[in-house]
């Protein structure tokens, strides 16, 4: 478990294409998307936070910190990364966060540490994961130091764009595998109902 680094669940989506409200809280498994993540992410890590916008009280039974976004509308994930870094400067003696994806449930249980290892390599660099040549933004490890440069990209330059954030920041890349035996990309995220469908599949065919 690491004590240095927070995480930040982002679970502040809009869900347009799964019809609105939480994909999050959607059914998956014996609980909901939600239970599969932390389940995952949360023994990773001694504090762990989650930045969502509207009414706090529909994660209560979580027990965990709800962050609203500490930009004005709806911002995207950078407004939740902002939020959670701001967060753990004021509530934590974290140097760093690292952030995951509410809605993806199957995330590598060793995201944490190796994005500690490469992050430890390379000061002050943003460290993000990928798997099969593919980036996964939402995926990172944060230092603190980078809040202020964040806020201006969001606010003063109204740029949203994870990756563009990265590129401009020293950063560097995490390949994580996808695991041949399930055929399954660790990243894997529900986006439409087909793939929460798949998701029931999957946590079926790896509890069986």
């Amino acid at each position: 478990m690491n004590r240095d680094i927070s995480g930040i669940i982002l679970a502040g989506g809009q869900s347009r294409r799964m019809g609105g409200g939480d994909k999050s809280l959607l059914p998956l498994g014996d609980g909901c998307v939600l239970d599969q993540v932390l389940s995952r992410f949360g023994p990773q890590l001694e504090t762990v936070a989650l930045s969502a916008n509207g009414d706090p009280a529909r994660f209560s039974r979580f027990g965990l910190p709800v962050l609203a976004d500490t930009i004005e509308g709806f911002a995207g994930p950078l407004a939740g990364i902002l939020t959670g870094l701001e967060w753990a400067v004021a509530n934590t003696p974290c140097k760093a966060i690292v952030t995951a994806a509410g809605d993806t449930p199957f995330l590598p249980l060793d995201l944490v540490d190796r994005l500690a290892a490469a992050a430890g390599r390379h000061s002050d660099s943003i460290a993000v994961a990928s798997s099969a040549g593919w980036r996964h933004p939402t995926f990172a490890l944060w230092p603190v130091g980078c809040r202020d440069a964040l806020r201006h990209f969001l606010v003063d330059e109204d740029n949203r764009r994870v990756s563009a954030f990265i590129e401009r920041h020293g950063h560097v890349e995490v390949e994580f595998p996808v695991l041949r035996s399930a055929g399954l990309d660790p990243f894997f995220n529900i986006n439409v109902p087909d793939d929460l469908a798949e998701a029931q599949r999957l946590l079926q065919s790896m509890t069986a």
